[in-house]
């Protein structure tokens, strides 16, 4: 079922692919990211051969997750000029084969990523195991916690960014005020809680890479590491990296942050 839902995802970045040529924008990919998990889960809820309260838990959770990033993210890219990121890759790609590298290197990249991480979401769903034991409640409450960093870090930002007085300021209130980035922490936490809502026995354990890898990749890749360098150097972030932890909310401290 796995090698379908793989097969699906490819179908689904290809045409994204060609939608970003068409626009001559690559940060289109920002927002087809999350719903890419939707399409992962619910075709392999679909295909799984249990429709019990386990399966439907994680396709509901994903959906939930999927659709609010899907939103988040469109709002505030449509319309736009194609993200930072996306033209700091065109200038290094130069002029020769630039849509084969972005291909490569964009979609094609995604869509590897995508297809590990949503381990969790396929094993849950092909589970015959749909019984909901200890396990699936810690996972429901990682995923509820993990909800609320980034939902409300969003929406925090979203109000200190709307207010003219705050340009050029920096959010270090609220949610983030214990960490630098509660909505990648929030992230991570989700998928740690899809993983263990999905795994029933030690059959499972191997699809934690999933959650690993995008704890890794919003921590030290494309997430908080890359927002890092953007402010690295600027007086303020300076000071509000020695009092906040980095990643794993805690209360404002003195001292060298996480």
């Amino acid at each position: 079922m796995h090698l379908e839902t793989i097969l699906v995802l490819f179908i689904y970045f290809f045409v994204v692919f060609i939608v970003g040529q068409i626009k001559n924008d690559n940060s289109l990919v920002d927002i087809a990211w999350g719903f890419g998990f939707v399409v992962a889960g619910v075709y392999s809820f679909i295909r799984g051969d249990s429709f019990g309260l386990r399966s439907l838990l994680v396709t509901g959770l994903i959906t939930i997750w999927g659709l609010r990033l899907t939103y988040h993210i469109a709002i505030r890219n449509l319309g736009k000029p194609e993200d930072y990121r996306y033209v700091a890759m065109r200038r290094k790609w130069g002029t020769k084969w630039v849509r084969l590298k972005a291909f490569l290197n964009v979609y094609f990249l995604q869509f590897c990523v995508m297809a590990i991480v949503s381990l969790p979401v396929v094993h849950g769903n092909g589970n015959t195991q749909q019984q909901i034991g200890p396990l699936a409640v810690l996972g429901l409450t990682f995923w509820c916690i993990g909800f609320v960093f980034e939902s409300l870090g969003d929406a925090q930002l979203k109000k200190f960014k709307s207010n003219p007085d705050n340009k050029g300021k920096l959010m270090t209130t609220g949610l983030w005020s214990l960490t630098r980035h509660p909505n990648y922490f929030g992230d991570a936490a989700m998928w740690f809680g899809i993983f263990f809502i999905a795994v029933t026995d030690y059959t499972g354990i191997w699809t934690i890479v999933g959650p690993a890898l995008m704890a890794f990749f919003l921590r030290n890749v494309s997430g908080a590491k890359l927002l890092e360098k953007k402010y690295k150097g600027r007086e303020d972030y300076e000071a509000y990296k020695k009092v906040t932890n980095m990643f794993f909310p805690w209360l404002p401290k003195k001292g060298a942050a996480s």
